[in-house]
């Protein structure tokens, strides 16, 4: 199965600030245990080729892990050699969207507005992620769908249990989950890893019956 059709198949990705080697291998096998095996883990965090490199070699097929956060092709390529299996942007770079799909990694540059989902779309990208998506809620991904019933549209910024399961019903092809799921300050004793893959438990039931998972 391609790594598109694996993100969609469990759409629900984990969005990873401020981690460090020392916890990303447990908390990427925390989520795993819980139902979610799509990471992304963002650019900005320090040494995050490593990061990317110790999951990818540690958890293996167990989980995909991507880059989000990327703002240009020079860092598109430096986590895609270092395994990123897919790029997430918060914004339309044309030249970062080229440069993932030379190397045939998933590419979901972020969008608001109509025109810019479509140009990133025809500039190559697999899907669009609307950015930040609480901006206008669940109700503006239903109406995108309208004119964009062929664009795969991913949603990130607020995503929490409340509100999960209706950015699902309305379009979400991909659910990107930040803060309210991941915190890695807060993650210290075994038993913090385990409240992890309990809280990844409930999101993964909040999108059953909507969404195959």
């Amino acid at each position: 199965m391609q790594v598109l059709e694996q993100l969609k198949e469990t759409p629900l990705v984990a969005v990873i600030r401020e981690t460090s080697i020392e916890n990303i291998v447990q908390i990427g096998s925390a989520l795993s245990k819980g139902g979610i095996r799509n990471l992304e883990i963002t650019a900005e965090t320090p040494k995050v080729t490593a990061l990317i490199e110790k999951v990818t070699d540690e958890l293996g097929d167990e989980v995909i892990v991507g880059a989000g956060t990327v703002l240009d092709q020079e860092t598109a390529r430096a986590t895609i050699m270092a395994g990123a299996q897919f790029i997430v942007s918060p914004t339309v770079n044309v030249e970062t969207i080229r440069m993932t799909k030379r190397y045939g990694v998933v590419s979901v540059p972020g969008a608001l507005t109509p025109t810019e989902i479509l140009t990133a779309y025809e500039n190559g990208a697999d899907m669009v992620k609307i950015f930040p998506a609480n901006t206008f809620g669940p109700d503006y991904l239903k109406s995108l769908k309208g004119p964009f019933p062929h664009i795969p549209l991913m949603v990130t910024g607020g995503i929490n249990l409340e509100n999960i399961a209706d950015y699902s019903a309305k379009g979400g092809a991909l659910l990107g989950i930040g803060s309210n799921l991941v915190n890695p300050k807060k993650l210290v004793e075994k038993e913090d890893y385990e409240a992890l893959t309990k809280e990844a438990a409930r999101y993964v039931q909040k999108v059953k019956g909507i969404q195959k998972l």
